[in-house]
């Protein structure tokens, strides 16, 4: 698969961690920063991972910041996206199976690295359930196209 990952300084130590576990698995892995622990606004890495996804760049986006709040938010933004902030596994497969969430963001505050990889895994191994729930993935759709630019 290919990721794109970003984070900003309060995420940047996890997304390190997460980038490096994502290649050890084979993934090609494009990392938009950032590439440091100095201070950077998080909206500008949501929104780049965004737009990889929403133009199929990226099969899924990662993004990290300190609640993993703010990246969903500025990422949702994005037509075509649906980015879901994830503390435990069950969530991650839940986003995926009922909602084909296409970004997880992640609290680097709060979720250590172990419980990463485990959401990040389970968030790239389920597939979206379909039948039902995409009725519901396209009324999401809908609201965004009738949005104004």
């Amino acid at each position: 698969m290919r990721l794109y990952v970003g984070s900003d300084h309060a995420g940047f130590a996890l997304k390190e961690h997460v980038r490096a576990h994502l290649e050890e698995q084979g993934h090609e892995v494009v990392d938009v920063g950032t590439h440091s622990e100095e201070p950077v606004d998080y909206p500008d890495y949501a929104r780049q991972v965004g737009e990889a996804v929403a133009a199929g760049d990226a099969d899924y986006g990662v993004l990290i910041c300190g609640s993993g709040l703010g990246m969903a938010i500025a990422a949702n933004k994005v037509n075509g996206v649906r980015a879901v902030q994830v503390t435990d596994s069950e969530t991650a497969r839940m986003s995926r199976l009922h909602n084909d969430a296409n970004v997880v963001t992640l609290p680097g505050r709060s979720v250590g690295a172990e419980a990463a990889d485990a959401i990040v895994d389970t968030f790239l191994t389920t597939a979206f359930e379909g039948g039902r729930h995409q009725r519901r993935v396209d009324k999401i759709s809908a609201i965004e196209r009738s949005q104004p630019s």
